[in-house]
């Protein structure tokens, strides 16, 4: 029964890890909800609300890490120089993904744009900190303590596979899913969860992901005005979708259903594959 439970090092094996952050993450949804609820009954705005979601995942990751005698910088969140540098080289690598995505995509006579008249720098400062909260959200949630957990038990490339798969089938009731969207779509979403999980392998460090998931979706919806798996932005430009095939112009899921995508997305696994990184040490046993 004991080595059921623990390893060779008398450790907590990492599946009954990854058990317990799923109870306390259902659990603490019992008090996630009454609390939106009525905050959304005081009319707090839709703007402030993106935070919560994140503020209750982190409360389940501390509890977690606690739980282990770590420190919630552990999980990746070490709020240093470096952290901000990673951030920062994130954002633009993510932003001149979708940049070249879509590029590629106006080149095969798949989209035009436009100047979009509603335009306004604080459009791009709303989107900016909504695509944050989504991107902070989804990196604790898929590239936090769970595969964290999948890694020391499973192995990286075991572990990678794995969130990449639960990544991309968490996507598949967006809208626009339908057709051959649903195959490059998936496929796209399970490379770009590989690569978000190898910006994490090579840095241990959030940082890199983050910054990389919030700039493509913000590059995508609030700077290019492109639907963002599935749902439609207001951005500083106004795309016109022209008679192209769903699998070159992305159709209404968007950009990342196009099979350049697909190939932006790979060569950067390619990329990463290769990069040495630049990994911290793990983090030490609180006192």
């Amino acid at each position: 029964m004991n080595k059921l439970l623990r390893n060779d090092q008398g450790r907590l094996r990492s599946g009954w890890w990854i058990l317990l952050f799923m109870a306390i993450f259902l659990a603490s949804q019992w008090v996630y909800r009454p609390v939106s609820h009525g905050l959304q009954q005081i009319g707090v705005a839709k703007a402030w609300l993106s935070p919560l979601p994140v503020v209750f995942l982190l409360g389940v990751t501390w509890i977690c890490m606690r739980l282990r005698r770590q420190r919630l910088a552990g999980v990746g969140l070490a709020l240093d120089g470096s952290w901000g540098r990673q951030l920062l080289l994130g954002v633009a690598f993510g932003a001149a993904q979708m940049a070249a995505v879509t590029a590629l995509i106006l080149l095969a006579g798949g989209v035009r744009f436009e100047l979009d008249p509603a335009r306004s720098l604080a459009a791009l400062a709303y989107g900016a900190w909504v695509f944050l909260c989504v991107a902070v959200l989804e990196e604790l949630l898929f590239r936090g303590f769970v595969l964290q957990r999948m890694v020391e038990g499973l192995g990286a490339r075991w572990a990678l596979a794995l969130m990449a798969a639960l990544f991309a089938v968490a996507h598949l009731g967006n809208p626009g899913m339908d057709g051959i969207t649903v195959a490059t779509a998936t496929l796209d979403n399970a490379l770009g969860a590989l690569l978000l999980g190898l910006a994490w392998l090579r840095t241990r460090s959030l940082a890199l992901p983050i910054g990389i998931h919030f700039g493509w979706n913000w590059m995508q919806g609030s700077v290019l005005g492109l639907d963002v798996s599935g749902l439609a932005q207001a951005g500083w430009l106004h795309p016109q979708l022209l008679d192209r095939p769903q699998w070159l112009s992305g159709g209404t899921f968007g950009p990342e259903a196009s099979v350049f995508a697909v190939v932006v997305d790979l060569a950067a696994v390619l990329l990463l594959c290769r990069w040495k990184g630049m990994a911290r040490r793990p983090s030490a046993v609180a006192a």
